[in-house]
């Protein structure tokens, strides 16, 4: 990749509302040049890159964590892509609550945008492109948690919730005072939050100026749209002609909801108000619809299986007047995950893990792949300029998110918001390294070694176990799990794509499920036995670490390392999959990979609630699963292990690490355990952050550093 600098930087935008402290770009001056959690905490958080109508000018967000104040803020940015060797930035917000859902109207002579009134509810405000003229639009009751305005600017789509579930109250009106939920049906709680409200879609009359006539599209139907919960505007698509709108649900409640994936997307007319199901037989998420620019096709990301939520994804097309589909990556061995179109409507770029990293891709409607930009990075988000170059973003292991112009198999920089703390440190490095694997095959390993490595010296090592448990273990930037941040502090990082990762085609992606504790266990050791006959690694102070599935694989490798680790530390993970299997939320998850999804299952095994079910004695791959539970392995534990969970954490409850915690203490073994009843499956607020990372080093310099004992 080729880099340009930012050349001038101007300031605007409006002042202090209220008297919310302000948060803004902290000064940091390194102290050492060794990348540290202040240097991580202190970095700009670069998201949401957005063309103009002209592709001349770019708005952009970048937001800040204080953990003095406990908080992040985010405002707007502009560039201006005119010259492209000259770019112009001029900062457009400087409020102490963030900005977001930015978004060009009038042919980019103004900026709609989310920012919160007096009450922190978020409403529609606008400004002209140059941050000046800053007007409130919206005065809703209830806040708008997303936008989508149409080509003519004449609708608006809003997202806000709406009432779901019944109080007590309701059901007894004389027990006013009564504190109970009356449930009667599953999901009735989801990743962090009790299911009380659920999204739909608002339909209003906009004039630039005023929202009018807000119409729910759904009306009574008890149907999310965005899906939860991590659901967006990326859910809804205006045709061209503002005559139609395309929005994504899963219309189902309760336990069909919780055993399925089965998302569709429903295009409504404006005119007769009719609803139709473009997607009506697809079995699986049905996903990021997007009209092409001419109006004939709709794209979009499409799953095949029900119940299945790492299937492999694919590009669908349809012809809008013909109704025909097209699975445009029926010959392509990798899961897509961001599409967007080209101008010219023959093709679209793509995004997609391969062989470890993230590239730019581009297929035309006939299915011919080609490479836009590639390289030792992952690139985010895609805003086309032409229909051969796009603008989007990269980060890598030693770089956070930055906004890149792509063509021609390469890659031009063009923000540096961090680059003044990067200019101060010696970032470690990474290395890729071919292991082999216990069946005989070949898995890329990254290996992340400190700055000033010395070969002739001898370093701990530390094994990354990656959650998912199909996430890819590429060129990933994660202000939690930053691996960076880990080898500066002195470790080499040891980690392995094993079995069950995207970016190495659908069969290595698709082995682990069925097979919790098998071969990619079998990788992971591999990997370790491999880096660990290094002349530079010391062999006993070698350390396992990992979130979510990562944590599961903690607690399992506690029970089986064979005294390859001095050290655990467990992040959110499962510890007894019995407990999990019926604990967890969304049951398809559980079904699916306990051992209702495996190869060997019947063809409905994904629309049986209860086939991965530990309690089905006639499925051996389930019954296999659960007898390799990592709870039925404790008594073979001897290795110091640190715990950690979020109280919030519905997806895994902190009781899986209250187990593990209580097991390890009951055998006698080192453990300590931080419990966060203010955090979900991630730790977010920014002390906490900080907080966990310095556990988390505490804990690793005590059993893998002599000197630190």
């Amino acid at each position: 990749m080729t880099t340009i600098a930012a050349l001038s930087l101007t300031a605007c935008g409006g002042a202090k509302d209220d008297d919310t402290p302000m948060v803004d770009k902290p000064e940091f001056t390194s102290a050492d040049g060794v990348f540290s959690i202040d240097a991580l905490e202190a970095m700009g958080r670069v998201s949401a890159p957005l063309l103009s109508p002209d592709a001349k000018k770019l708005i952009y967000t970048v937001s800040y964590e204080s953990v003095e104040h406990n908080r992040s803020n985010a405002d707007l940015y502009l560039a201006d892509l005119a010259d492209m060797d000259n770019i112009k930035f001029s900062r457009l917000t400087s409020t102490p609550k963030s900005e977001s859902n930015a978004a060009w109207i009038d042919g980019g002579k103004k900026i709609a945008f989310l920012y919160p009134d007096s009450e922190g509810h978020n409403q529609l405000w606008t400004m002209n492109a140059d941050g000046s003229d800053r007007r409130q639009v919206s005065k809703l009751e209830k806040a708008i948690d997303g936008f989508v305005i149409s080509p003519d600017e004449k609708k608006i789509v809003l997202i806000q919730q709406v009432k779901y579930a019944q109080t007590a109250q309701e059901v007894y009106p004389d027990l006013p005072k009564a504190n109970a939920r009356i449930i009667d049906d599953m999901m009735y709680k989801h990743w962090d939050e009790w299911v009380t409200e659920i999204p739909h879609p608002f339909l209003a009359d906009f004039d630039g100026k005023t929202i009018s006539d807000p119409v729910d599209i759904l009306g009574d139907e008890p149907y999310e749209s965005p899906v939860k919960p991590f659901g967006g505007i990326e859910s809804f698509a205006w045709s061209p002609d503002s005559k139609s709108l395309v929005y994504t649900s899963r219309k189902k409640t309760g336990m069909a909801y919780a055993i399925s994936t089965n998302s569709d997307l429903f295009l409504y007319d404006l005119a007769d108000k009719s609803t139709r199901n473009l997607t009506e037989g697809m079995m699986g998420y049905d996903t990021n619809p997007t009209f092409s620019p001419d109006g004939t096709s709709l794209a979009w990301l499409s799953m095949e299986r029900d119940g299945y939520e790492s299937d492999k994804n694919r590009i669908m097309v349809m012809d809008l007047a013909t109704g025909e589909k097209r699975d445009l990556t029926a010959n392509w061995d990798y899961t897509v995950d961001e599409i967007a179109w080209q101008p010219n409507s023959r093709g679209l770029f793509f995004l997609a893990y391969r062989d470890g990293v993230k590239p730019v891709f581009s297929i035309l409607l006939d299915g011919t792949i080609s490479v836009i930009s590639a390289g030792e990075v992952d690139y985010q988000s895609l805003q086309p300029m032409s229909d051969t170059e796009v603008i989007t973003m990269a980060h890598s292991m030693l770089f956070p998110n930055e906004i890149y112009h792509a063509q021609n198999g390469s890659a031009r920089k063009i923000t540096g918001v961090n680059d003044e703390i990067l200019a101060q440190i010696q970032m470690p490095t990474v290395e890729r390294r071919m292991v082999p694997t216990t069946d005989g095959k070949e898995m890329l390993t990254w290996v992340v070694k400190p700055q000033n490595f010395d070969p002739n010296a001898k370093y701990p090592a530390l094994l990354y176990c990656q959650g998912g448990p199909q996430q890819a273990v590429s060129q990933f930037w994660s202000f939690r799990w930053n691996l960076a941040l880990m080898a500066a502090n002195g470790y080499v990082i040891i980690a392995p794509n094993r079995r069950g990762l995207p970016g190495f085609g659908t069969e290595w992606n698709a082995q682990i499920s069925g097979d919790y504790p098998g071969q990619n266990m079998r990788d992971y050791l591999a990997a370790v036995d491999n880096v660990k006959t290094e002349p530079w690694i010391d062999e006993a102070r070698i350390g396992a670490t990992g979130a979510s599935y990562g944590g599961f694989s903690v607690y399992w490798l506690a029970g089986n390392h064979d005294h390859r680790f001095a050290c655990l530390i467990a992040h959110a993970g499962i510890f007894n999959i019995e407990s999990q299997y019926l604990e967890t939320e969304e049951m398809w998850f559980a079904n699916w990979d306990m051992g209702g999804g495996a190869q060997n299952a019947p063809a409905d095994a994904a629309m049986n609630p209860t086939y991965g079910a530990y309690w089905n004695k006639d499925n051996a791959t389930a019954q296999r699963t659960f007898a390799m539970s990592p709870h039925r392995f404790v008594d073979k534990w001897d290795t110091p292990i640190l715990i950690t969970h979020g109280e919030f954490d519905y997806r895994i409850l902190s009781s899986q690490g209250e187990m593990a915690f209580n097991a390890a203490k009951l055998r006698g073994i080192p453990a300590e355990m931080v419990i966060f009843p203010d955090e979900n499956h991630w730790i977010l607020k920014p002390q906490n952050a900080v907080l966990w990372q310095r556990v988390f080093f505490r804990w690793l310099d005590r059993w893998l550093k002599p000197a630190a004992k």
